[in-house]
């Protein structure tokens, strides 16, 4: 049986990740959400104001209060800006497995980042939330995510070819778990 506790602010080396709040519009439209490849890559709309980014944070910030909602603003220690976000976007409470996304700004890419808030939000997910399985994918096009993928230590467990129709051009999606047991073993 899972423990849904919500969204919960986690602290590593040198991010915190902590639910949204309406502050974070600046830095969310400046790091990622205007930012077309970024976009483009994690299948979303681009928002080029700050009114679209506060429907978008209303979405967010609103969803807090079901147990079961985890969406974390990925927060650089250092220049304490918002750099990106990560959350399990599903959550399968009858199969007691969950699903990552998540997303860097382009400035902050290439530098660990993602690797360090996903394998943060792996551990919450078997820790807290007691998930047998944790998953996760990624477009076959998408070679800086895979590498996240793969520093996380995910298993591949397939590609549903021709998933997704990018500008015109069909674009495969892979999928990769990780097991409890796989997790504890480690």
């Amino acid at each position: 049986m899972l423990t849904h506790n919500g969204t919960q602010t986690i602290e590593t080396e040198r991010l915190i990740l902590r639910r949204f709040a309406y502050s974070d519009n600046a830095d969310m439209l400046k790091n990622w959400a205007a930012d077309e490849n970024v976009q483009f890559m994690y299948s979303e709309p681009v928002y080029t104001t700050k009114e679209e980014v506060k429907g978008l944070l209303d979405k967010y910030i609103g969803s807090y209060e079901k147990d079961d909602y985890y969406r974390w603003a990925v927060i650089e220690k250092e220049s304490g800006e918002c750099i990106g976000q990560i959350a399990y976007f599903l959550v399968d409470s009858k199969n007691h497995f969950a699903e990552i996304e998540y997303c860097i700004g382009a400035a902050f890419q290439c530098r660990g980042y993602a690797t360090e808030a996903t394998k943060a939000v792996i551990a919450f997910g078997f820790e807290k939330i007691n998930l047998h399985k944790v998953q996760i994918c990624t477009k076959t096009i998408n070679a800086k995510s895979k590498r996240v993928i793969e520093k996380c230590g995910f298993t591949y467990e397939g590609t549903l070819r021709d998933y997704f129709c990018m500008n015109g051009e069909y674009v495969g999606r892979l999928y990769f778990s990780i097991l409890r047991s796989e997790y504890e073993a480690r």
